[in-house]
Parts: structure tokens; C-alpha cells; sequence
């Protein structure tokens, strides 16, 4: 594989990193007293979440081993990681267009905290969906140039 090749997958990998890195954070901020553990949750809800975020724990592993270790050959492994995230990216932005329809509300008050007058959570996958975006051109690049 030539240097220039090398270095392109390289950067490909450590956006990718970046962008999985969201499989772990509602891990941090969920497991508390505003989800997972809030007592005015049904019971059956709060399990629906611990499965949801143990989901993402794993879908986490799983992209990283993609990433950084398993060596397939080509791109294909950075293009089911990149595919993988953007399943969790869209299941986002769905439930964020659904707000509506479910009720839902995508801020509390006193836990989550705005970023230029936009909800934190918005903000976040609005970057990550940009940072995807490139990804996705940089591996088309990377295939192209290099088949």
C-alpha cells in the first residue's frame, strides 16, 4: 500500500473513531437518575434503555475492532463501520423528527444544556452527521484512487 494511500485510510479511521465515540456517551449520561435510573420511569421503559445502551456499548466494541484491528483487506471494513454509524446517526435524526408524533421532548431542563441556542443532542449529531458526510466522500475518494 503507497504512503499517500496509507495516510488517507489513516484519517479515515480516526473520523470514524471520532464519530463512534457517540456509541459511548449515552452510556456516561443515560445510566443516571435522569434515565435509566429515574424512578418515575416504568419499569419496563428503563429496561428498553439499559438494552438500548448496552446495545451501543457493543455496537461501540464491535466498530472499533472494525476500525483499528480486523485487516480484511480494502476499505470494506471502514465502509460497514461507517454504514453501522450511519444507522445510529439516522435512528437519531427519526427520533428527533418524530418528537411530535411520540411526545417527546429533547431537552430536560437542569440536565442537558444548549450550544449556540441549540440543544446539546442536536448540535452533537449535526457535527457527527457532517464529519460522516466527509467520511463517506473520503472512502468513495479512497476507493476510487486506490482499487
Amino acid at each position: 500500500m503507497e504512503a499517500a494511500h496509507r495516510d488517507d485510510v489513516f484519517w479515515i479511521r480516526v473520523g470514524l473513531t471520532i464519530c463512534v465515540l457517540e456509541f459511548f456517551g449515552p452510556i456516561l449520561r443515560d445510566f443516571s437518575d435522569s434515565h435509566a435510573l429515574n424512578p418515575t420511569w416504568v419499569g419496563h421503559a428503563r429496561v428498553h434503555l439499559v438494552w438500548l445502551l448496552g446495545f451501543m456499548m457493543f455496537s461501540g466494541i464491535a466498530n472499533l475492532y472494525l476500525i483499528w484491528v480486523r485487516r480484511s483487506g480494502g476499505l470494506g471494513d471502514l465502509w460497514l463501520s461507517a454504514a453501522w454509524q450511519c444507522c445510529n446517526l439516522a435512528g437519531f435524526w427519526f427520533a428527533f423528527l418524530l418528537l411530535p408524533v411520540y411526545d417527546g421532548d429533547m431537552t430536560i431542563p437542569g440536565v442537558h444544556m444548549q450550544v449556540f441556542g441549540i440543544d446539546e443532542n442536536v448540535f452533537v449529531f449535526a457535527v457527527l452527521s457532517v464529519l460522516m458526510a466527509a467520511i463517506l466522500v473520503a472512502l468513495r475518494r479512497a476507493e476510487r484512487t486506490h482499487a
